[in-house]
């Protein structure tokens, strides 16, 4: 398994640069940073710098990057697309889990006078998880805008689009 010479965080195989900290990797030292005025950094940044819409555009409508074929030669825009991927997925996710609790609370619930406000703030409950996959959206389109390439918290750790 290779680690980022800069920060230690884990890289695939083949990586070239850190999705982490965007140092350049294979025998890139820690001066070479790919947001630094290094020669071998230019290509990094320039790839950020003109994708940032596609980057952006990937967590609003993952399919267009798709579509498009930008995750194909562009390594920012791939790597947004996939988060704006997984985060597409947990939101379904989420969708079917609150969908399934809730018709669950419902036939134990509401069939009874007595437990009303209990299903009414279970269920307020449920939607108010509808917090966490916005917050991850507007992350991942600050990560873009700035050029970066951190994972999205809980969810940046899984890779769709190889």
């Amino acid at each position: 398994m290779a680690y980022c010479n800069n920060c230690g965080a884990q890289l695939d195989e083949g990586a070239k640069f850190c999705p982490s900290c965007g140092t350049v990797q294979g025998g890139a030292g820690p001066q070479q940073n790919a947001y630094s005025a290094g020669a071998q950094a230019a290509p990094v940044l320039n790839d950020a710098q003109q994708n940032k819409t596609m980057g952006i555009l990937a967590y609003i409508l993952f399919f267009v990057p798709l579509l498009a074929g930008a995750h194909k030669t562009s390594a920012f825009v791939k790597y947004h697309t996939n988060q704006g991927t997984v985060l597409a997925l947990f939101a379904v996710a989420l969708a079917i889990v609150q969908a399934i609790l809730q018709a669950i609370l419902t036939a134990l619930f509401l069939n009874s006078w007595n437990s009303w406000g209990v299903w009414s703030l279970l269920t307020t409950l449920f939607s108010l998880l509808w917090i966490i996959p916005a917050i991850f959206c507007v992350m991942g389109i600050i990560n873009a805008s700035k050029g970066e390439m951190k994972p999205l918290p809980v969810i940046g750790g899984f890779h769709i689009i190889k």
